[in-house]
C-alpha cells in the first residue's frame, strides 16, 4: 500500500516508467523499429535520472554543503552528460551542441515558466531572493558570452556557421584550441562560483529553512544505500543513453524531424525530466527560491560545467574535438533566453502571466527549430 501511494505521488511517478528500461534493451536487441526504440529508451532515461537525483540528494544531505555541492555538480546533470558522451563517441557533434543548448533553454524558459504558472495560479505574487538569482543569471550571461566567441571567430574568418542538423568536425585547429581555452576559463569560473555560493556567501544561497508541518519527512537513506542506488542509476542511464543515441538518426529521419530538433527539444527535455518536475512541484508549494535556483542554477551548471567538460572530453573521445561553434538558431536562442532570465530575476518576484510569457518564448523558439 505504501509503495502504491509513493508511485502515485508527485515524487514517485517517474518510477512508473522503470519497465521501459528492460523493454528498451529487448527492443534494441530485437532490432525493432528505430522510432519505437527511441521513445521507449527516452522514457527509460526518466526513472534513472530520478533515482540518480534522489541518491545525490541523500548523499549531499549527509556530506555537508561542500561535498554536497561537488556531488550536485558531478551528478546533477549526469544524464545529459552521459547522453552527450555517447553522442560524442558517435561523432554527432551538432546533436551534442543542440542538446546542451536545449537544456539551457528548457531550464530558463520551460521550467521557470511552468513553475511561475503553477505557483502563481493561486497567488497574487511569488517572491524569491533577487540577489542570489541575479548572481546565477550573471554567471549564465558571462558563460553565454564566452560560448559565442568561437562562432564570432569563424564569422570573422569568413568560414560561416554550421547549418542546423549538418555535422561538421573540420573547423581547424585554431578554433578547436580556442574552444578548449574557453572551456578552461568556464571551468575556472564555475569553480569560483561554487566557492562563492558554498563558502564565502553560503548564507545567501542556503538560507535557514523552517520546517513545513505539512511536509512529509521520510526516513533518510544510509550512505551505502545511496551509493548503491547511484551506481545502479549510472549503469542504467548509460545503457539507455547508448540505445537512445544509436536510434536518433534513423528515428528522426523516419518521423520527419531533423536531428537538430530532436537534440535541442526532445533529448534536452528527457535528460532533465525529473529535475523539471521537482522545480514545478516546489513552486506549487510557494518555494519559489528553490524553483528559481533549480531552473537558473541548472542552466548555469550546463553552461559552466557540462559544456567545458564535454569540450575537454572530445579531445579523447570520438573522431575529433568539439568546437564551440553554434549555428545561428542556437546563438539567437541562447542570447534571447539569457536576456529574458536576467530581466525576470532582477525583479525578485513573479506572477503566473510572466510564466505564460516565458512559455510563449519557448514555444516560438521550438517552432523555429522545427522549421529549421
Amino acid at each position: 500500500m505504501r509503495l502504491r501511494s509513493f508511485l502515485l505521488s508527485s515524487e514517485g511517478w517517474p518510477y512508473l516508467l522503470v519497465p521501459c528500461i528492460p523493454l528498451a534493451v529487448a527492443l534494441d536487441l530485437a532490432h525493432a523499429g528505430s522510432v519505437l526504440v527511441f521513445f521507449v529508451s527516452a522514457a527509460g532515461v526518466i526513472p534513472t535520472a530520478a533515482l540518480m537525483g534522489r541518491a545525490t540528494e541523500e548523499l549531499a544531505t549527509r556530506s555537508g554543503p561542500g561535498i554536497g555541492g561537488l556531488l550536485n555538480v558531478t551528478f546533477g546533470n549526469a544524464p545529459e552528460i552521459i547522453i552527450a558522451l555517447f553522442a560524442l563517441g558517435a561523432g554527432l557533434h551538432e546533436v551534442v551542441k543542440a542538446s546542451l543548448v536545449g537544456s539551457i533553454l528548457g531550464n530558463i524558459l520551460l521550467v521557470l515558466g511552468a513553475s511561475m504558472v503553477v505557483g502563481g495560479l493561486r497567488r497574487d505574487r511569488q517572491y524569491f531572493d533577487r540577489t542570489a538569482a541575479s548572481s546565477q543569471s550573471l554567471m549564465l550571461l558571462l558563460a553565454v558570452a564566452a560560448m559565442t566567441m568561437p562562432a564570432i571567430f569563424e564569422l570573422v574568418e569568413g568560414k560561416g556557421l554550421p547549418t542546423p542538423g549538418a555535422e561538421r568536425v573540420d573547423y581547424g585547429p585554431t578554433v578547436e584550441h580556442l574552444s578548449l581555452a574557453v572551456a578552461i576559463v568556464l571551468m575556472i569560473s564555475y569553480g569560483l562560483g561554487l566557492l562563492f555560493s558554498l563558502k564565502t556567501h553560503r548564507a545567501l544561497f542556503n538560507p535557514v529553512r523552517e520546517d513545513d508541518p505539512d511536509e512529509h519527512h521520510e526516513q533518510p537513506w544510509s550512505v551505502r544505500k545511496a551509493v548503491i542506488a547511484l551506481a545502479i542509476a549510472g549503469v542504467a542511464v548509460g545503457v539507455m543513453s547508448e540505445i537512445l543515441v544509436g536510434s536518433i538518426s534513423e528515428a528522426a529521419h523516419t518521423i520527419g524531424l531533423s536531428e537538430f530538433f530532436v537534440g535541442v527539444i526532445v533529448v534536452a527535455i528527457v535528460g532533465n525530466a525529473a529535475e523539471h518536475w521537482v522545480a514545478v512541484l516546489v513552486a506549487s508549494k510557494n518555494k519559489m527560491d528553490l524553483a528559481v535556483n533549480i531552473a537558473i542554477g541548472s542552466s548555469a551548471q550546463i553552461a559552466l560545467f557540462a559544456v567545458p567538460f564535454l569540450v575537454i572530453a572530445s579531445f579523447f573521445i570520438g573522431p575529433g574535438p568539439l568546437a564551440l561553434v553554434f549555428n545561428g538558431f542556437e546563438l539567437g536562442a541562447l542570447i534571447i533566453a539569457v536576456l529574458v532570465a536576467t530581466h525576470v530575476t532582477n525583479e525578485g518576484e513573479s506572477t503566473w502571466f510572466e510564466g505564460v510569457q516565458l512559455l510563449a518564448v519557448y514555444a516560438v523558439l521550438a517552432l523555429a527549430f522545427f522549421f529549421a
